[in-house]
């Protein structure tokens, strides 16, 4: 189904505000490692937002989702401080892994394997 326009308004101040906020509480850097908002999904209704975490060198992404899932609150509650007058409603708040870096690292290592480069051979 695609995304409607105030959907996509939504998740893109959400994303802006969210970003903010992760830098403010210290949790864009945990572990040694970086998170960064990927993307931000709103449901149709605008009552859930799906954040998209990507960890770069974190070496445990269980544990550092479950960080940010017990500072959720403080998250919260910062947001709805920035975007109380843009927004009727503060949507629920679920953080999910978004392992796309994963994927295209682990393609292009197959790509590798199936074909060597030109110059090797």
């Amino acid at each position: 189904m695609q995304e409607g326009k105030r959907q996509k308004q939504v998740a893109a101040v959400l994303q802006q505000e969210l970003n903010d906020i992760f830098m403010r509480l210290g949790l864009n850097m945990l572990d040694g490692g970086m998170v960064s908002i990927s993307s931000v999904k709103v449901t149709p209704d605008l009552l859930e937002a799906r954040i998209y975490l990507s960890l770069f060198k974190v070496p445990e992404p269980k544990t550092a989702i479950k960080k940010i899932e017990s500072r959720s609150w403080e998250v919260k509650k910062e947001l709805s401080d920035r975007v109380k007058h843009q927004l009727r409603r503060i949507p629920i708040i679920n953080f999910f892994l978004d392992d796309t870096l994963d994927y295209v690292f682990k393609m292009d290592e197959i790509l590798k394997q199936i074909k060597p480069d030109e110059g090797q051979a």
